[in-house]
């Protein structure tokens, strides 16, 4: 390839604007941004000259979301055009955040004409084709880790010069009713306004719709009216099509009002029958929800880990969703709670009815509960369901109620029975099927695969909680969906030979606010031999229902409609079917689990879908620097989503690599420093007090050459009251054996390189690729910087509103690679980058009640230390977030060598 061999740009879908260039000839230094681009223009000497960035552009000329959904079965089709008008050949990637519970069936490009279809495969017969991918330094089409809700799909490829490309990726689910509705979530991060956006929605139910609603976090009065919505009784319409200047910020600006969440939710009318059957092509699919059904009473034994590291928020958390839960019982219902860390501590020793003095007494034990010990989940459980059965025994619970336990839990059993599998045959085998468990695994270290398979083996779900300021939210949302019991013990049967290849159709409960879904393939086209009969438990009495399925005439139901799959039964029978196929794969015998996993294989292949047992494959074209090089994208399993949150350690870098799982240094805020310690699951922190304008030394490798120093400032003025607070202002970074210095403020970044000297501002976007050092400046955020063979980190700005009376803009430092670095390299982040021994003990109750202070051995010392809190911002620049740590007071006296005021220097580039 000749010229520039590349301009990144992230294609403005979904994701965060990406801008990266890779060097030009082998000794070039190309900085490419929206305030000067400076390039080489021959030979190993550098040479930098100013250079107009208008011609490296990627106009992006439309984004377009297009969702049917055909009775709960939605396939979306997300398409995006861009072309490269620079006069060389660019790196353009597309990403689109899709639902965790869909399956991708299709990826396409079009480049100049030609097009580039993805092929489903076996992931053991693609393995290679990544691996060469990787190892070859390309970038592979990934699905990663995103959320909550979402996973992310990202590729990118290389577009000549003058050329356009397509991008078109195709997902399919079946919509979860949860709560009375269904929901259809699109994730929108254009960035920039683009100039066709289009999201179009059809939903097509014969049930009729009851009520249908849209909206979006990023709505605005301006925008509002824009989303049109038509509703009649079996279909709606929605669609959201701003102009380029309906999604400026401001007219004129580059920014966009969109960002955020577009959401439908939506449910159908039900009728008092055997439900909803949908007939189409010899596949049928039976929906059951019956309206107006009584509740069941509940009697739930709650078993709640309080072990030591469940301290501080997450003990709080869980204390506010008990109490609200504990609220909205029923008098009917029944309740325990069981404590448990190495000792099991129920708080009464049976079940007791939810009146209104016992509820007002289970919250008064609830605010009480303390975090303190190990972790004993086999005894906590199984004392439940003891407690359960004698309750039983004993008639004093309601004949007709349903019986479940739900355990919540942060973490690893290390206490009583530990080893996991153990824990999961003492728990089957005492349940027997005679009750309903369900687990909810509290953050990111928690064994989620062991919780998912228990709840599975016992009639019942396991479900992250994710940390964070919404826990309790959380917790209370599971809850309502399992609150109210209307079936238990719920058959679902056909007319026998009219029927095979059937769905699970027998299930142990069925909730308020849930549904049923039931699909096969029909044997006897004679419908009029096609019975259905529902069969179920009910509060008073037993549920029977029976009626003779038929086919609706979808010609007549929607004259005049073209659907883009009129085998959607068959498709939705086969999604059904592969989604319990995995399930059932991780339960029951060897040979059990090996037959699920064999026919999930073979209908993945079968009907395309990207599942965890197949992955998508595409070629991508060729270059000049090659032959093309195949992309591969995977489904992840939840326990491969929470690995991958574990290895990104809360960092997602402005690339597609993502960074190993390394201990991370930093220092941020008024200023506090933070040692990371993934491996430990731990985190140490200090603060350093002194006056504005103080230089201290962060890190210097005398055998590599390398110092960074930063330099304090103060608040513009004292608050009434307050004190001068001190923030990081300036950082000087140098590299002796390179020849590079670096000089960082909150207004410029100065960059000097064998006696040429560059600046660039903070409201620029800019990526440097050279043989020495590489930058990824994304505009008023960060600077990312890599200094060959060495150290990577990151240099955050806050911005702060620019009249306030007190505060002003500052910076934070983050090292995310130090490893190279040599035994030698010291400073006050610099010396813990090979490591640090300590042990902490003796934890006992602090000045503040959710501080517990703790004695500390380190460096020979013994320390009081206090467990609090510090915030990384480097997801969110803004916010932050909360970073459990043990804080050493007195300026880090006893964990750093010496004392703070040997770090002091005389100049940003000074060495102690």
């Amino acid at each position: 390839m000749s010229g520039l061999q590349g301009v990144g740009l992230l294609l403005l879908l979904w994701g965060s604007a990406c801008l990266l260039l890779p060097g030009l000839a082998q000794g070039a230094l190309v900085i490419s941004g929206g305030h000067e681009a400076l390039q080489e223009t021959r030979g190993a000497a550098i040479s930098l000259q100013k250079r107009s960035t208008k011609v490296a552009t990627v106009e992006v000329y439309s984004v377009k979301v297009d969702c049917t959904v055909t009775s709960r079965f939605a396939h979306t089709v997300t398409t995006s055009k861009a072309l490269n008008k620079a006069n060389f050949s660019q790196e353009i990637f597309f990403e689109v955040e899709l639902p965790k519970t869909a399956f991708i069936v299709n990826f396409s490009m079009e480049i100049d004409g030609e097009v580039y279809v993805g092929e489903v495969k076996e992931k053991e017969k693609a393995k290679k084709q990544y691996e060469q991918a990787v190892s070859s330094g390309q970038t592979a089409g990934l699905v990663k880790a995103s959320g909550r809700k979402m996973e992310k799909f990202s590729v990118s490829v290389n577009v000549a010069a003058e050329s356009n490309v397509t991008f078109i990726l195709t997902y399919e689910e079946l919509l979860q009713r949860k709560l009375g509705q269904y929901e259809i979530l699109t994730r929108l991060k254009p960035k920039q306004p683009v100039h066709e956006f289009q999201i179009v929605t059809n939903i097509y139910e014969p049930q009729g719709l009851s009520f249908v609603d849209a909206h979006a976090t990023f709505l605005s009065n301006e925008l509002l009216p824009l989303v049109e919505k038509t509703v009649t009784d079996n279909k709606a319409h929605i669609s959201f099509s701003p102009t380029m200047e309906q999604q400026r910020e401001c007219p004129g600006c580059e920014g966009t009002l969109i960002d955020g969440d577009f959401v439908i939710k939506y449910d159908v009318k039900r009728a008092k029958s055997f439900g909803d059957v949908q007939i189409v092509n010899g596949y049928f699919v039976h929906f059951f929800a019956p309206p107006d059904l009584p509740r069941v009473p509940k009697n739930v034994v709650f078993v709640i880990d309080r072990s030591g590291s469940m301290w501080g928020m997450k003990i709080k958390q869980t204390r506010e969703a008990l109490l609200a839960i504990l609220e909205d019982l029923d008098e009917e219902d029944h309740f325990a709670l069981i404590q448990f860390n190495d000792q099991i501590q129920p708080w009464r020793e049976s079940l007791t009815k939810a009146t209104k003095e016992n509820v007002a007494e289970g919250m008064a034990y609830v605010r009480n509960i303390k975090d303190q010990g190990g972790t004993n989940i086999n005894g906590g459980v199984l004392r439940g369901v003891e407690m359960l059965f004698k309750d039983r025994q004993e008639k004093k619970l309601p004949e007709r109620s349903v019986d479940m336990i739900i355990l919540l839990t942060d973490g690893m059993p290390n206490a009583g029975e530990t080893h996991l599998p153990t824990i999961q045959t003492n728990v089957h085998s005492a349940i027997g099927g005679n009750m309903s468990m369900f687990c909810l695994g509290f953050g990111k270290d928690v064994d989620y695969s062991f919780l998912d398979v228990m709840s599975k083996q016992n009639n019942g779900v396991a479900r992250r909680i994710f940390e964070g300021s919404d826990a309790a939210v959380q917790l209370q949302g599971f809850y309502q969906e399992v609150a109210s019991p209307l079936l238990s013990e719920v058959d679902l049967r056909y007319t026998d030979n009219a029927v095979d290849s059937l769905t699970t159709n027998h299930y142990t409960q069925l909730y308020n606010g849930s549904e049923i879904v039931v699909a096969g393939r029909l044997t006897d086209n004679d419908l009029d031999n096609f019975m259905v009969e529902v069969f179920g438990q009910g509060f008073e009495e037993d549920f029977k229902v029976q009626g003779q399925a038929s086919a609706v005439d979808w010609d007549v139901m929607y004259p005049n409609e073209e659907y883009i799959f009129g085998d959607f039964t068959e498709r939705l029978w086969a999604y059904l079917t592969i989604q319990q196929l995995l399930e059932q794969s991780k339960t029951g015998s060897p040979d059990d689990k090996a037959n699920a996993t064999a026919k999930a294989l073979q209908m993945s292949l079968e009907y395309s879908f990207v599942t965890t047992l197949t992955s998508m494959v595409v070629t991508k074209p060729e270059t000049e620097d090659g032959p093309g090089s195949p992309l591969v994208a995977d489904k992840l399993t939840e326990d491969q989503r929470q690995q991958s949150e574990r290895m990104s350690h809360r960092y997602a870098p402005p690339s597609f690599a993502a960074y190993p799982a390394s201990h991370t240094y930093l220092v941020d805020g008024d200023p506090h420093f933070l040692i990371e310690l993934p491996d430990r699951h731990d985190a140490l922190c200090f603060n350093i007090d002194d006056e504005p304008g103080t230089i201290f030394n962060l890190v210097r490798d005398p055998t590599q050459g390398i110092l960074v120093n930063g330099q304090t400032i103060g608040d513009k003025k004292i608050a009434p009251g307050g004190k001068i607070n001190t923030y990081f202002g300036r950082f000087g970074v140098a590299h002796q054996t390179l020849g590079v210095r670096l000089e960082v403020s909150t207004k410029d970044i100065t960059v000097l390189q064998d006696g040429t000297q560059v600046k660039l501002l903070w409201s620029d976007s800019a990526s440097v690729k050279g043989p020495k050092m590489d930058l990824f400046l994304t505009k008023d955020r960060s600077l990312t910087v890599s200094l060959k063979d060495s150290v990577k980190f990151v240099i955050l700005l806050h911005k702060v509103w620019a009249k306030h009376p007190y505060h002003q803009d500052y910076l934070g430092f983050y090292t995310l690679d130090s490893h190279l670095l040599s035994p030698s390299v010291h400073g006050l982040l610099g010396q813990f980058y090979h490591g640090i021994e300590y042990e902490v003990s003796d934890l006992r109750p602090g000045e503040v009640t959710e501080k517990p202070d703790a004695t500390m051995y380190v460096k020979g010392q013994e320390l009081n230390v206090t467990r609090g809190w510090q915030r990384d911002f480097r997801r969110d620049v803004k916010n932050g977030e909360n970073v459990p740590c043990w804080f050493v007071h007195s300026n880090g006296t006893g964990l750093i060598d010496g004392d703070a005021t040997d770090y002091v220097v005389s100049g940003l580039f000074k060495r102690v």
